[in-house]
């Protein structure tokens, strides 16, 4: 006797996949990876602000975990200019948005 007459094997056999619905499992796995920006208090945006000031003013480098929804970014670099007015910041050339900021260490 085949397969396909036992059981549940006339349904298992006869499964189709529509595009709609393998785009659709796609994007649900990836939402599934989605990140939740972190909320910071002020006590780490001071330690932040040190941090980038330091870095402006003797040039050194630092390490800027950045957030991004579905992967861990860091911005690696001196801090070349701030501009508090619009809330970014320049790293080698580079601007970056200060409300994307998770997090500073030292490079």
């Amino acid at each position: 006797m085949s397969k396909k007459l036992q059981g549940n094997g006339l349904w298992e056999s006869s499964r189709m996949m529509l595009p709609e619905h393998k785009l659709e499992i796609i994007h649900s796995s990836k939402e599934l990876k989605r990140r939740q920006p972190m909320v910071l208090d002020e006590q780490e945006w001071e330690s932040i602000g040190r941090a980038m000031a330091q870095s402006l003013a003797l040039r050194q480098p630092i390490a800027i975990r950045m957030y991004h929804p579905f992967e861990e970014l860091a911005v690696i670099g001196v801090v070349d200019r701030v501009d508090n007015q619009r809330g970014r910041f320049m790293v080698d050339g580079e601007w970056f948005e200060s409300r994307d900021i998770e997090g500073v260490e030292e490079a």
